[in-house]
């Protein structure tokens, strides 16, 4: 079945990086369209990036350009997020997705928590 496992979350400071790693397995990888999606504190789950099968299409939600960069490695099944310049917005529980549609973010992972305080 699909697994899709989220990690490398934490806590930093405002100005700071984080690259988070989503480990997917289960489903054709390579022929799968990702996405990062996010749930801010009291708020709906929003998306965030797509990137498509080969990693030459990708979209961001205007909010993350261009501090974000979405990247898949297709030799190991994982996807990754950089995030730079995080700011406190950015405090979210972040979440891998399965397909490249901003309209259906149902299958997903557990997420990672990244909290952005000082």
């Amino acid at each position: 079945q699909v697994q899709l496992v989220e990690s490398g979350g934490g806590v930093v400071q405002p100005g700071g990086s984080l690259r988070l790693s989503c480990a997917a397995s289960g489903f054709p990888f390579s022929d799968t369209a990702m996405t990062w999606a996010r749930q801010r504190p009291g708020k709906g789950l929003e998306w965030v990036s797509s990137i498509g099968p080969g990693g030459h299409s990708t979209m961001y939600v205007e909010s993350v350009k261009p501090r974000f960069f979405v990247s898949r490695d297709d030799s190991t099944d994982t996807l990754y997020l950089q995030m730079t310049s995080l700011k406190p917005e950015d405090t979210a529980r972040y979440y891998c997705v399965k397909g490249g549609s901003p309209r259906n973010l149902e299958q997903r992972g557990l997420g990672t928590l990244v909290t952005v305080s000082s």
